[in-house]
Order: structure tokens, then C-alpha cells, then sequence
């Protein structure tokens, strides 16, 4: 174990309580008096030196908090002009309010995209009787409003609109009773932007109902075929 510390302010206190038991004792340790007087000397410089170097830490702190009050401030009331200045040039519909303030007008706000194309068919009996087929949709960020049109073709007929929802799901309450298969074309349409239709197909059988997804170019034969699911009554 070291008999100093590592420390440089451990240094100093190491020595500020040695040097009067050494002083005292300096012929009977082995040491001189110029020894011990040269030493306390240097531990005094020392001290002196680190109260000064913490006094000019304390002040560095104290002027950064300084400095750093004093920006904040000097920010929240050039954001208040700044506001001020573009609410201004709002009311007065001038352009050029922006250039005697030299600062730039607000970027035209980018188009929302198109919203998503439906994904992932699902198909279900509910208690009232009617069909109910759900979907996904992943429709851009920040994007609202979107609602989603539904066409029916049964069998090879046209397709019909069957309506309109606000959530991915679509109870069809009038499909004809016997139909062997139906394909549904779900639009997802927000304002005047419509994203890519998809085609839900569902064929009836014995085994039960299946359900999968075409494209919207692809005949309805030439679809992959989905999982067959058994509707509970």
C-alpha cells in the first residue's frame, strides 16, 4: 500500500500533516532542518497553488452558467420577433416582410403520398349473418381521413360499389345468398388521392371459404391461392 496518495490534493494533505511531526523530530528521523524547511515551503506554494486553480474552476463554472443564461434568453426573445415577424407577413399576405427581415419564408408543406394498397384478406361469419372481411393497409405517416371503397363482383358479373368505410374492415350485408365466388376490390382513397386497389377473392365450397389476394391486372384464376378457412355460424 502506497504511504501517499495518488492524488495531488491527497499530496498536499499528506504532507501538511507530516511536516510539523517531521519538523520536530527532523534529527531523530534522519532529516535536516533544510530538509524539512525546503519541504514545507513547497507544500505552502502548493496549496496556494490549488486554492487557486479551484477559485478559477468555481469562476470558469460560474461564467459558463453566466454565458449559457444569458444565450437563453437572448433565444426565446428572438424566437418571439421571429414568430411576431411571421405572423405579420401572414396577416399582410406580403412576401416581402421575409426579405427586409432576412429571414426565409415557410417551406411549402410536401404532398402527403397516396395512401397504401390493402394486404392480408381475412374472412369471417358474423353473429348478424353478414360476411365480414378485414384487411391491412399501411398508409403513410402522418396521413388522416383515409377511407376505403369497396367493389363487389360476384361470380362474372361487373363489380358494384358496396360502400364505404373508415376502419379495414367492410361488413357485406347483401350478398347473394349461393354465391361460389366473390371478389372484392378495397380502394384506400383519402381527399382526391386513391392508393392501389387490391382484389380480395373468396370462394365458397363444402370444405369451407377461402380467401386470397390478385393483383389488380391479374385475371381472378390466375391468383395465388390462399388458406382455406371454415366459418363458424
Amino acid at each position: 500500500m502506497a504511504i501517499v496518495p495518488n492524488t495531488r490534493l491527497g499530496k498536499i494533505e499528506f504532507y501538511e500533516a507530516h511536516i510539523q511531526p517531521w519538523a520536530a523530530n527532523a534529527a531523530n528521523i534522519g532529516l535536516t532542518s533544510a530538509q524539512v524547511t525546503a519541504l514545507m515551503s513547497q507544500t505552502a506554494a502548493a496549496r496556494v497553488a490549488y486554492n487557486q486553480a479551484q477559485a478559477a474552476r468555481d469562476a470558469a463554472k460560474a461564467a459558463t452558467q453566466t454565458f449559457y443564461n444569458a444565450v437563453g434568453t437572448m433565444a426565446d426573445h428572438g424566437a418571439g420577433l421571429i414568430k411576431t415577424i411571421k405572423s405579420y407577413a401572414e396577416t399582410q399576405d406580403d412576401p416581402n416582410v421575409y426579405v427586409l427581415a432576412q429571414i426565409p419564408p415557410p417551406a411549402e408543406p410536401s404532398p402527403v403520398p397516396a395512401p397504401g394498397t390493402p394486404y392480408q384478406p381475412r374472412v369471417s361469419l358474423m353473429q348478424s349473418g353478414e360476411l365480414a372481411l378485414r384487411w391491412k393497409c399501411d398508409n403513410p405517416t402522418g396521413s388522416t381521413g383515409t377511407m376505403y371503397e369497396v367493389q363487389r363482383r360476384v361470380g362474372d358479373g361487373p363489380y358494384v360499389f358496396v360502400g364505404s368505410v373508415g376502419e379495414r374492415i367492410f361488413a357485406d350485408e347483401s350478398l347473394p345468398a349461393g354465391s361460389a365466388s366473390v371478389v372484392y376490390k378495397v380502394t384506400a382513397v383519402r381527399s382526391t388521392r386513391r392508393g392501389e386497389p387490391a382484389l380480395f377473392v373468396v370462394n365458397f365450397g363444402v370444405g369451407g371459404v377461402s380467401v386470397f389476394t390478385a393483383s389488380a391486372g391479374e385475371q381472378d384464376e390466375n391468383a395465388e391461392q390462399g388458406e382455406s378457412v371454415r366459418l363458424a355460424a
